[in-house]
């Protein structure tokens, strides 16, 4: 089921800052829709935006620790 989020379930959900999640709307990389004067998110396309984010390889994510 997909659910309309709020931009700051959004940005909870993606553990992004508030800035993060409107540059991402404004390249058009996250697509967000309006719902009267509220702005929202679909679950759906914002797990499609987080899968759509680059890895991290095993070998780089030992290194940053």
């Amino acid at each position: 089921m997909t659910t309309a989020l709020s931009i700051p379930d959004v940005w909870e959900a993606a553990c992004a800052s508030r800035t993060t999640v409107y540059e991402a709307i404004k390249a058009g990389e996250l697509v967000a829709r309006k719902r009267g004067a509220r702005t929202v998110v679909l679950s759906d396309v914002l797990a499609t935006w987080l899968n759509s984010l680059p890895t991290v390889s095993a070998a780089r994510h030992s290194e940053a620790a």
